[in-house]
């Protein structure tokens, strides 16, 4: 009985204290001790992790279509930058007060699963309004990395259709070096502000 229960309490709690998150939670974020199944227990480990997975729906909605502007679409991404995006997150490499937390929430052999379950579901329909008739200046360097159309590829995350608000601000923390690829550093440092508003509202609508 316990064991049946277990997923939706478990999801309910984590829920309740992702929205609950401080505004200071990185700076003080304990790492979470991931709930882990008894040594062998396939079924029992299958339900934890779904549990866990039930949290992302909260921002990245339960269709897919996040939630809010800033939050992007996980359903169909690349399964291996989801997979760095959640160690990132573990380490320390990204910050995010709740995926911080979330991503410490999993056991290592959880992340690889996590990331896998996103990545084969379905890409939503468009995040935008519909692509511009012409890509404005500065698409088509993408292309070398996110492939033909910016459907992504083991290189690179898939980037058409992604949120708007998700694109322009990724541009600009690369931009003012909070994010540290320094390919995407140096590409976004030569692009103007309003060129790259320009190209997250046409990648948006792809």
């Amino acid at each position: 009985m316990t064991n049946n229960r277990f997923p939706t309490v478990f999801g309910v709690l984590v829920a309740v204290a992702a929205l609950a998150a401080p505004a200071n939670a990185v700076e003080s974020h304990i790492p979470e001790r991931p709930a882990v199944a008894s040594p062998g227990n396939a079924p029992e480990a299958e339900a934890i992790l779904g549990a866990k997975l039930l949290v992302c729906n909260t921002c990245h909605g339960a269709d897919g279509i996040p939630r809010s502007a800033g939050t992007p679409v996980i359903w169909g991404q690349e399964e291996t930058f989801l997979t760095k995006q959640l160690k990132d997150f573990h380490s320390g490499e990204r910050t995010s007060e709740v995926m911080t937390w979330m991503a410490t929430a999993l056991t290592p052999e959880e992340v690889g699963a996590a990331a896998a379950f996103f990545a084969k579901k379905t890409w939503p329909g468009r995040a935008g309004g519909g692509a511009a008739a012409s890509a404005p200046a500065g698409v088509a360097v993408c292309s070398a990395c996110h492939q033909q159309n910016l459907v992504g590829g083991l290189a690179a995350p898939r980037l058409a259709g992604q949120t708007n608000q998700y694109l322009l601000d990724s541009m600009r923390r690369y931009a003012d070096g909070e994010r540290t690829n320094p390919v995407m550093v140096a590409i976004m440092k030569a692009i103007s502000p309003a060129d790259r508003e320009a190209m997250a509202r046409y990648i948006s609508g792809l």
